[in-house]
C-alpha cells in the first residue's frame, strides 16, 4: 500500500472542499439504486440474464461510471490533503464528473453503436429529473468550454512531463514509474513501430534486461526470488512498458498468471522448482487455457489428459495462445476426467517444453502449431496449438489433485484484468503522446492544429479519461493488495481502461488525418493494438455480464 492510498475520508473531505463532488457521488449512488432494482425486476421477468443483457450489460456500465467517480473523488482529496493538488488535477477532477455525469444521465458509450439510457434501465423521469438537478451544476461546470481550453492550455505548456495531473502514488512508486519509463524510451520506443511492421519478435536482450530489471519478479515472494511488491506495482511498470509497447508491457502478464498459480496452488516441491526460475527470467512461462470453440467458456473445454502410468497423454487444440514458441512452462488446462462435465473435471498442468524457432515452432513429440497472423499485439505471436499424444508427467499435476484446474485459474482472474486495465492505460497514453506531439508540431492554416478546439478538445478528453480509469486501476489493485475480493472492481478497471484506449487511439488517429492510416507512423500500430484490449482477458460482454450478475445477486 502507498502513503496516498487512503480512504476518500480524507482531511480535504472533511473540511468540505469536495463537498459537491460527494453529492454527486450520492446522487449517482442513487441513480444506480434505482437502476439496479428495475433491472433486477426486469431480469426475474424476461428469465435470466442472457434474456434481458442489454439492460443488464448497461447496468454494468452505469456501476462502472459510478466507481470510477468515487475513485477519482479519491484521488482529489488525497492530493488536497498532502498538499499535492494543483490546477491542473483540480479541472480534471472537473472535467471528468461533469463529463461522465452528462453521459450517466443522457447516455453512457458501451460500444460506438450502443448506447444505455435511464430509460432503458427502468429509471423513472421523476428519479432521472432528480438525479440532474443534483448535478446540473457539476455538468455545467465540467463540460464548459473554459474547463476545456485551460486544460488544452495547462497541457501545451507541459507536453513532455511523464503525465498530464499527479497520478497519486507514492515516492517509490513515483520512481519506479519514472524508471520504468526511462528505460522504455531508451530501449523500447525506438524500435518497437519496427518489430511491429516486420513482425518480428521483441529481441532476447529485451527480455534479458526486464528480467534484471525485475519485472518478472515484481509480485513473488522474496523467498522465492521476488521483489514482493503488490499488486499496485505492477500496474505501475506494466502501464510504463505498454506505453513503450504493449508487446513488452505483455511480456510480464505470463510470468504473473504462472507465478500466482504456483504459488497458490502448487506443491512445495512446485514452488521451489518454478518460482525462483520466473523471478530471474530464466524460465519463460505461456497460459495455455483456450480452445477453437471454447473462447470464454472453459466449461466446454475438450482437450484431454489420460493418465497413463506415470505419464499424462495430452490430446486436443488450442488457440490464441500467445508466446509459446520461446516458452519453457506451459500451465495447461485440461480435462483429465471425461465422465466430469463442466469446470469439475479440469486439471493444470505445468507442461515443460523445449524453445522453438520461427521454422520449428515445436520441437517436441506430440505437439505442433501455426501462427495465427494478426493486425496487431505482435512482438510475441499467437499459435494455434495441436497435441497428440504429448505426455506430462504426473509430478507435474497443479498441487498434486486432478479436478482443481478452474477453481485454480479463477484465482488469477483478478490479477489478470488489474494487469490488463494497466497495459489499456500505457496504450491510451502512448497514443495521447502521439496525438499531442503531433498536434503541436503539424501546421495547417499558418498555425498548429492543436489550437483547433474540436482537435485540443480530444486531448483534453485523453487526459481526463485516462486518469480517470488510472485510478480505478488503481483502486482495485490496492484492494487486491489488502486481500479483499476485488472481482468486480478488477472487471470494472478493465471494462473501462479497455473503452479508453481504443478511443484515445481512434481520435489519435483522426488527429493524424491521413498519415495517421499510413503504416510507417507509430499511431497506426497503437490503433490496431489498442482494439485487442476489449476482447482478450475476458471480452467487454464477457467483463459486463460478469459485473451485472455480481450486481444482481447483492454481493458487493
Amino acid at each position: 500500500m502507498t502513503q496516498m492510498s487512503a480512504t476518500s475520508t480524507a482531511p480535504a473531505a472533511k473540511a468540505g472542499k469536495h463537498e459537491h463532488y460527494a453529492q454527486a457521488v450520492a446522487a449517482s449512488e442513487r441513480l444506480l439504486h434505482h437502476a439496479k432494482s428495475a433491472v433486477r425486476a426486469h431480469v426475474e421477468t424476461a428469465g435470466g440474464l442472457d434474456a434481458a443483457q442489454a439492460a443488464a450489460h448497461g447496468l454494468a456500465w452505469l456501476a462502472t461510471y459510478v466507481e470510477a467517480l468515487r475513485q477519482t473523488l479519491g484521488w482529489a482529496e488525497r492530493l488536497e490533503a498532502a498538499g499535492r493538488a494543483g490546477e491542473m488535477e483540480r479541472l480534471l477532477l472537473t472535467a471528468a464528473f461533469g463529463e461522465y455525469l452528462a453521459q450517466m444521465a443522457g447516455g453512457i458509450p458501451m460500444s460506438q453503436g450502443e448506447m444505455v439510457r435511464p430509460a432503458g434501465l427502468g429509471v423513472s423521469q421523476a428519479e432521472l429529473r432528480r438525479f440532474e438537478d443534483a448535478v446540473s451544476a457539476l455538468i455545467a461546470d465540467g463540460c464548459a468550454e473554459t474547463t476545456r481550453r485551460r486544460l488544452a492550455e495547462l497541457i501545451q505548456a507541459q507536453p513532455a512531463v511523464t503525465t498530464f495531473g499527479d497520478t497519486g502514488l507514492d515516492d517509490t512508486l513515483g520512481e519506479m514509474r519514472v524508471q520504468m519509463r526511462r528505460f522504455a524510451e531508451a530501449e523500447v520506443l525506438p524500435h518497437a513501430h519496427g518489430w511491429h511492421l516486420a513482425n518480428r519478435y521483441i529481441p532476447q536482450e529485451i527480455l534479458a534486461k526486464l528480467g534484471e530489471l525485475g519485472v518478472f519478479a515484481l509480485t513473488l515472494p522474496e523467498a522465492f526470488g521476488g521483489l514482493g511488491l503488490g499488486k499496485e506495482a505492477m500496474c505501475v511498470v506494466s502501464e510504463e512498458l505498454s506505453r513503450g509497447y504493449i508487446g513488452v508491457g505483455s511480456l510480464g502478464t505470463r510470468s504473473e498468471i504462472a507465478g500466482e498459480l504456483i504459488l497458490g496452488a502448487g506443491t512445495d516441491e512446485q514452488k521451489r522448482k518454478y518460482l525462483p526460475r520466473i523471478a530471474s527470467g530464466e524460465l519463460l512461462p505461456t497460459a495455455v487455457f483456450t480452445e477453437p470453440n471454447t473462447g470464454s467458456d472453459l466449461a466446454s473445454l475438450k482437450t484431454r489428459a489420460i493418465r497413463d502410468e506415470d505419464v499424462y497423454r495430452v490430446t486436443g487444440q488450442k488457440t490464441w495462445i500467445t508466446h509459446p514458441v520461446r516458452a519453457d512452462l506451459m500451465t495447461l488446462l485440461v480435462r483429465t476426467n471425461a465422465n466430469e462435465s463442466g469446470y469439475k473435471g479440469l486439471s493444470m498442468l505445468l507442461a515443460e517444453k523445449p524453445r522453438g524457432t520461427d521454422d520449428a515452432p515445436f520441437p517436441a513429440d506430440g505437439m505442433s502449431g501455426g501462427e495465427i497472423e494478426v493486425l496487431g499485439y505482435r512482438g510475441m505471436k499467437e499459435y494455434d496449438i495441436s497435441f497428440d499424444g504429448f505426455e506430462v508427467p504426473v509430478s507435474q499435476l497443479l498441487g498434486g489433485v486432478e479436478g482443481q484446474g478452474f477453481k485454480q485459474l479463477m484465482t488469477t482472474f483478478e490479477a489478470a484484468r488489474i494487469q490488463t486495465a494497466a497495459r489499456a492505460i500505457g496504450v491510451a497514453q502512448s497514443a495521447m503522446d502521439l496525438a499531442l506531439k503531433y498536434a503541436l508540431e503539424r501546421n495547417q492554416f499558418g498555425k498548429p492544429i492543436y489550437s483547433f478546439p474540436r482537435v485540443a478538445n480530444k486531448i483534453v478528453m485523453m487526459a481526463v479519461e485516462t486518469m480517470v480509469a488510472r485510478q480505478l486501476t488503481y483502486f482495485a489493485a490496492r484492494e487486491k493488495d489488502e486481500g479483499r475480493r476485488c472481482d468486480l472492481e478488477a472487471g470494472m478497471a478493465k471494462l473501462l481502461a479497455a473503452r479508453i484506449a481504443w478511443a484515445n487511439a481512434d481520435n489519435a488517429v483522426q488527429i493524424h488525418g491521413g498519415n495517421g492510416f499510413a503504416l510507417e507512423y507509430p499511431v497506426s500500430r497503437v490503433l490496431c493494438d489498442a482494439r485487442i484490449l476489449s476482447i482478450f482477458e475476458g471480452a467487454a460482454e464477457i467483463q459486463a455480464q460478469v459485473i451485472a450478475r455480481r450486481l444482481l445477486e447483492g454481493a458487493n
